[in-house]
């Protein structure tokens, strides 16, 4: 054991973990080594001190395991002394003292900090061995705890007056003095100083004898003090009293008075034990010199209210740290608390008139209060406007002091009171600041040595718990009864909390109609010990500076005073009656109430001067103008006097009555009254007048400026006119597609530039007017997270799989701006953060050089601009239409010969030219289609500013979509934005279908906007590019659904996304539409292309249906649809050689084939709707109802679908031959590879345990995958796919891009696309991860009871799931919302910006 530290860390664990299993497990053996340990204790604590590992490292770390036994506890305490070894070891470890003998801290390096702290584990091991109280004491237990209450008196005693100050006049302090140390001690001390006090209380005689060995130490201290300072005496009112000369802001004065604070303690316990009642005759109370007791608690008082009021500001911070943590609520219990307590000990064991004037002379006060007349004297000759200021602030704090020491007594002993009412006050007292939440309210509650508030046994009597919201935290509110409680002075409150809770407590009296006075509260009795204490209120001197500052406050003009000075007058004015009162009703016959304040404030003031007496003063001051907030309270101090009156005239058995002050209540209620009605009748006419002037003048503008507002009135008109038109008469059917599709009247678009304020029409030869936009990858439609695309630059991304495996979404904040507005804007962005230094570069929450910027007005994460266009197919659709459109089976086929004609003229050209006179052969034998000039350009009706932001948004899409250097030639881009448009929507609609909202039921705007210029960007963008890259597009699109002998190896039907299929489709049909001359129009062209998809669809979804049987065959004869799909199964059947399974009922399969293209016609109804813009028919806006019939009617679908392949048979039935035919279905339904099945299944977020210990058990058991089963440091679970990674290591490092970056990190790219949503397990907290620069932490979705969330896990309450929270955190996934919320967390906090998220 000796030699502990002599060996290496391996082997100490080894050898405690020995002792552990073996001597201590057996309570023999316990008790013989911790009479070794206690022998030994002094020399194994010094090894600790000077060793330099841990405490866990070390030996003297086994005391936890021996001094928290009691009964070895006390065993060791009587026989080996253990309370006194302790404490001289400590006192030996702290050898610098002054000549006072006093502790003296060096400068508090790190070294001294370090060993510090490791002398601080003793004081531990004296809580350990003080943690349980005896419940009988034996004799030597006396003895030998009085031994160590001596030693400990010692500690004490080196501590009173450590650290001394003096006030800095003149300049500065140069270095400012060492002041951690001391508090450091003192906070560790507070916890053994309260259980010191709890051990004597426990046994009478302990407590006298401890009580005499405190104050004999006290005298000690104080004999060293008093020599050289002069005697002087004072006298106020004809009383005087002897002092010494001592002023605070000249002489040294210390805050650490540990002796006299414990003396406090002690006292305050022979009053709540009642031990100075049965043995007066043990005590030496008579020998108590209390101006001795209070001086020094005074003098720290005093340098509090001298430092508040800016006396001594040029002693710098140290001074300002150590006042805060004097009253803050982890040392005031030990420090402030006490100090008022010893000054309420002295005042009641002495004249009040003589505290009052020795009081008045330690705030250096004496003067003003002394010489009649002092105060107009003093404000007549210019003195430094600073001094009054001070002397002002001083007058306010002496008053809040004597405040204090009367009305503070809601401590056990002081008032008869018990200890839950002292807590019940603070909660009420902090509770009127603000309803708090239960973490905070534990906060501001002083802790015992087991970290209790004693909150929870009280917290339901005096509040109301109220659960909180989709954000923040429970709250408990005060109840309103609790309210007549509320002192306005309590003495925790710090100068803003009290203003917060005056202004809360006001308000809310307001608001009930009740006038604004915040009167005294009723107090609990004093306890006999102290009972004398009121006597303060009604004392000579007391009276004299009542009423010198009532003076002032009538005098008002010539005199130096404050409001809040006479504020602090009128409570303790209102304190006096309310004790009077209290004395009135307690009374019983034969005793006289000797408390008589309302006489004595009745009386006007001697012969010479006859100053008024203070009732008078307050009946003038009732009237005074300039004391408006402070009427209430004079007229309650008034109706309170005249009750008490009444009741000191009455016997004291005869009821009250009050009729006499209510009378006058009354009455001067009923003139305020009268004069409030007044004013409000004079502010109501000059109401009207101004009313009156505005409008003359408003008329007299029109007037001026007639024909302007006739323009306007007319264009008003007109709009609205527009308007009422444009949601087409309900009983017209509405049609979004096709030759039949409802003309809508073009309407006028008029939008503002956020940047210049401008306002311009959209129009197509204007300037481009784009909006702020967000490209991102997404998997969060993802069926197969594990899809790679493995060289960016091959990949061909013109078929979107039905896995969705990854897609590019694109989000817009809204905001519009004028192309060159942005630009310019982009432009400065960059330019500043060229001009940014290297090492600042990284951290911004956006990335320049990857395009990204913050929308200028909302500060959402951007990365391009979308332009904003009109409806592009009513630009190119204004041919006429001559002749009859044709049929599908016609229109297929036209289009395939147009297709052939392409190809053909693709390979002459790409031929070598010599074989020129073949070529012309070939050129005739080509017969090209009746009316189509391939060779034929279209001329593009757009400006050059909108076809340039076409091309930078396209080229945006295919950059982030791919992962590529922008290229704008690539023959990608188009499909990337098609792509782009398709997947926006299908995410939208998964949004809506999740929370069961309408399909067109209100949008958000930003919404609504993103989509509209989404879709229309995306039908012109094929304006840009080259018009034979789309058209070879458009081709190989087709040729996967009507097959062709120059495509192959295309995907099957099963492999292929059919709504991404139909916008390509649909947006590139327009390029070889252009050349063809025949009278084909584009409506007719989308219809059937969106036909023939939907056809093919509705092949995908049988092929694919779940077939097994529900068991809920309909018994009602099949009606047409059913029988139609039956047919159309049968078909199939055939087609695909029997390897489909047998033919379920036909109810069944109709059921999977509505709700598998549910989604599909949801898509497209929104697709055709942004891009044709018909607006929706009114049945789809409502929630409800599938709306199937209605989407049909939309999109000019038979309602039986399955009539589409009946209309269309001859060429149908080849086409699905040709579908079935492809190897990859034959392998499919023979069972050797999968296929995706419809409607796909929403994506959601893990399913999260109810109790958040499982998961901390489930990461508990997570080892680190790559070092060897080592137990993880920081365990992280994904929530999108559930795996556990072992975040925030090196272990778990991988390169990516060239890069180090954490698990965490990788996993986005493989899980996410670069987006994450975790949550630490050991930290509670879930973090969002974008790219390897972004990320935030947000607040998790488990809470405790008390509606808190625990992010460090640092309270340790039980936490639960909170569903609503986990929904909106899957609801941002949802709504990609994730990398904005960075982008805004990273903005509202620059911490977040400084932390390497890449290593998580």
């Amino acid at each position: 054991m000796l030699s502990d530290s002599k060996l290496w860390k391996g082997a100490r664990s080894v050898y405690h973990q020995l002792f552990m299993s073996s001597l201590l497990m057996d309570l023999k053996y316990k008790k013989l080594f911790a009479v070794r340990f206690a022998k030994n204790y002094e020399r194994l604590q010094s090894d600790y001190v000077t060793d330099d590992h841990d405490r866990e490292f070390s030996v003297a770390d086994l005391s936890v395991q021996i001094f928290t036994v009691p009964s070895l506890a006390r065993m060791l305490i009587t026989e080996e002394n253990l309370m006194s070894i302790i404490i001289k070891t400590f006192m030996d470890h702290l050898r610098h003292r002054d000549a006072q003998g006093r502790f003296q801290f060096e400068r508090y390096t790190a070294l001294q900090a370090f060993k510090f702290r490791r002398v601080q584990s003793l004081i531990l091991d004296l809580k350990y061995v003080l943690i349980s109280k005896p419940t009988e004491w034996s004799d030597e237990l006396r003895q030998k705890f009085l031994e160590g209450f001596d030693a400990f008196l010692e500690l004490l005693k080196c501590m009173q007056g450590m650290d001394p100050i003096t006030r800095q006049v003149g300049q500065h302090i140069e270095m400012e003095p060492e002041w951690e140390a001391a508090f450091t001690l003192q906070m560790k001390l507070t916890h053994v100083i309260s259980m010191m006090q709890d051990w004597c209380a426990s046994d009478e005689k302990v407590l006298i004898e401890a009580y005499k060995k405190c104050l004999a130490v006290l005298m000690q201290c104080h004999g060293g003090y008093t020599d050289g300072e002069q005697p002087i005496t004072l006298s106020i009112c004809g009383h005087s009293v002897e002092t010494i000369r001592y002023c605070v802001s000249q002489e040294k004065v210390s805050i650490h008075l540990p002796v006299s604070r414990l003396l406090a303690g002690l006292h305050v316990l022979l009053s709540k034990s009642e031990v100075a009642y049965k043995f007066p005759e043990l005590l030496p109370l008579s020998e108590l010199s209390p101006p001795m007791l209070i001086e020094h608690p005074l003098r720290c008082l005093v340098l509090c209210a001298q430092v508040h009021a800016g006396m001594w500001r040029r002693n710098g911070f140290s001074l300002v740290n150590q006042i805060y943590y004097y009253h803050n609520v982890k040392c005031r219990r030990e420090m402030f608390d006490k100090d008022v307590v010893m000054l309420q000990t002295g005042v009641s064991m002495m004249d009040p008139n003589h505290f009052l004037m020795i009081m008045l002379s330690r705030f250096e006060l004496y003067q003003i209060f002394s010489t009649p007349d002092y105060g107009k004297r003093f404000s007549s000759e210019i003195t430094h406007k600073d001094v009054v200021q001070q002397n002002n602030t001083l007058i306010e704090e002496m008053l809040y002091l004597i405040i204090m020491l009367v009305g503070e007594r809601f401590s056990p002993g002081v008032g008869q009171v018990n200890a839950t009412d002292e807590i019940k006050r603070e909660i009420i007292h902090q509770l009127s600041i603000k309803p708090m939440a239960h973490s905070e309210l534990v906060k501001s509650l002083p802790e015992d040595e087991n970290k209790e508030t004693g909150m929870e046994s009280v917290i339901e009597a005096v509040a109301h718990f109220k659960k909180p919201g989709l954000t923040g935290r429970g709250m408990y509110e005060l109840k309103p009864e609790c309210a007549k409680e509320f002192n306005l002075y309590f003495y925790h409150f710090s100068r803003a909390e009290q203003s917060k809770a005056e202004e809360a407590q006001r308000k809310l009296k307001r608001q009930n109609r009740e006038d604004t006075a915040l009167p005294p509260p009723v107090l609990p009795p004093f306890c006999p010990l102290f009972a004398s204490l009121v006597n303060i209120l009604q004392s000579d001197v007391m009276l004299c500076i009542m009423g010198t500052i009532l003076q002032w406050a009538v005098e008002h003009n010539g005199y130096a005073w404050s409001e809040s000075m006479l504020q602090r007058v009128l409570h303790l004015i209102g304190m006096a009656l309310q004790e009077e009162k209290q004395h009135l009703e307690n009374v019983t016959e034969e005793h006289v109430v000797t408390f008589t304040f309302t006489q004595k404030i009745s009386k006007p003031g001697e012969a010479p001067k006859n100053s008024p007496s203070i009732l008078a003063m307050l009946e003038t001051l009732q009237n005074a103008p300039y004391l408006e907030v402070h009427k209430d309270m004079i007229r309650w101090i008034l109706k309170t006097f005249n009750a008490v009156k009444k009741m000191r005239e009455s016997s004291p058995t005869s009821p009250v009555a009050e009729t006499e002050g209510t009378i006058m209540e009354e009455s001067s209620r009923d003139k305020d009254k009268a004069e409030r009605k007044r004013k409000a009748e004079i502010a109501r006419l000059r109401r009207e007048k101004i009313m009156a002037q505005m409008s003359e003048m408003q008329r007299h503008f029109i007037d001026e400026n007639k024909e302007l507002f006739q323009q306007t009135l007319e264009l008003d008109a007109s709009t609205s006119a527009v308007l009422d038109h444009s949601p087409v008469a309900s009983d017209m059917t509405l049609t979004a597609l096709g030759p039949a599709q409802t003309q809508v009247p073009e309407q006028r678009q008029f939008v503002t530039c956020i940047l210049c304020q401008e306002e311009q029409e959209v129009k197509v030869e204007s300037r481009a007017m784009v909006l702020a936009a967000f490209v991102q990858r997404s998997t969060v439609l993802s069926k197969n997270r594990s899809k790679f695309i493995q060289d960016p630059e091959k990949y061909d991304p013109l078929f979107m799989h039905p896995d969705l495996s990854c897609g590019t979404h694109t989000s817009s904040c809204g905001h519009i701006m004028h192309a060159h507005c942005w630009q310019r804007y982009f432009d400065s962005v960059q330019a500043k953060e060229q001009r940014r230094q290297q090492r600042l570069r990284l951290h911004t929450s956006y990335d320049v050089e990857n395009g990204e910027f913050l929308c200028p007005l909302c500060e959402c994460l951007s990365n391009t601009v979308i332009p904003l266009l009109l409806p592009p197919r009513n630009i190119f659709n204004n041919r006429l239409n001559f002749s009859d459109q044709p049929n599908l089976t016609q229109w297929i086929r036209t289009i395939s010969q147009q297709i052939k004609a392409l190809q053909f003229l693709r390979k002459e050209e790409s031929t070598p030219n010599n074989a020129s006179t073949k070529n012309s052969e070939n050129v005739d034998e080509l017969q090209l289609p009746e009316g189509f000039r391939p060779d034929f350009r279209p001329k593009i009706p757009y400006s050059e500013s909108i076809k340039e932001m076409l091309t930078t948004f396209g080229t945006a899409t295919y950059k982030v979509g791919l992962k590529v250097h922008p290229n704008e030639e690539d023959p990608r881009v188009p499909i990337m934005c098609w792509g782009s448009c398709a997947y926006t929507i299908q995410s939208i609609e998964r949004i809506l279908s999740d929370e069961d909202k309408p399909l067109f039921g209100p949008l958000p705007c930003r919404l609504d906007d993103c989509l509209r210029s989404l879709t229309r960007f995306a039908a012109a963008h094929w304006t840009v590019a080259s018009v034979s890259v789309v058209q070879g597009h458009f081709c190989k699109l087709f040729a996967s659904l009507v097959p062709n002998d120059s495509h192959e190896e295309l995907p099957c039907i099963l492999d292929i996304d059919m709504f991404h299929l139909l916008v390509g489709l649909v947006l590139a049909f327009p390029a070889l539409q252009c050349q063809d001359f025949s009278g084909i129009s584009l409506g007719t062209g989308d219809l059937h292309i969106f036909h023939l998809v939907t056809m093919a669809h509705i092949i995908q979804i049988l092929l694919t249906s779940c077939t097994e049987e529900n068991g809920m065959d309909q018994e009602n004869p099949p009606c047409e649809e059913e029988s139609a799909v039956l047919a159309l199964y049968k078909t199939l059947h055939q087609y695909t050689g029997s390897a489909l399974k047998e033919i379920p009922s036909g109810w069944h399969l109709w059921r999977s084939v509505r709700a598998g293209i549910m989604p599909f016609l949801k898509c497209s109804a929104l697709f055709f709707h942004y891009l044709n813009g018909v607006p929706s028919p009114p049945d789809i806006r409502v929630p409800g109802t599938s709306h199937f019939e209605h989407l049909c009617s939309y999109l000019s679908l038979p309602n039986n679908l399955i009539c589409l392949f009946q209309e269309n048979s001859e060429i149908m039935n080849s086409l699905i031959e040709s579908w079935c035919r492809n190897s990859e279905v034959k392998r499919y339904l023979e069972g050797e590879r999968d296929a995706i099945r419809y409607p796909r299944e929403s994506n959601k977020l893990i399913n999260l345990p109810e109790d958040y210990s499982s998961l901390i058990n489930q990461a508990s058991n997570f080892s680190c995958p790559k070092s060897g089963g080592d137990k993880s440091r920081a365990p992280t679970l994904c929530l999108v796919c559930g795996s556990l990674l072992c975040s925030q290591s090196y272990c778990c490092q991988t390169e990516l891009e060239g890069e180090d970056v954490g698990a965490c990190t990788a996993h986005t790219y493989s899980c996410g696309s670069g987006v994450g949503i975790f949550l630490r397990v050991r930290e509670c907290q879930v973090l969002f991860l974008a790219g390897k620069t972004k990320g935030c932490f947000y607040s998790p979705p488990y809470l405790d009871d008390y509606g808190e969330t625990d992010q460090g896990l640092r309270r340790g309450n039980p936490l639960h799931l909170c569903k609503e929270r986990f929904k909106k955190i899957q609801k941002l996934w949802h709504q990609h919302s994730v990398t904005e919320e960075i982008g805004h967390a990273q903005e509202a906090n620059q911490t977040l910006v400084g932390i390497d998220w890449q290593h998580l």
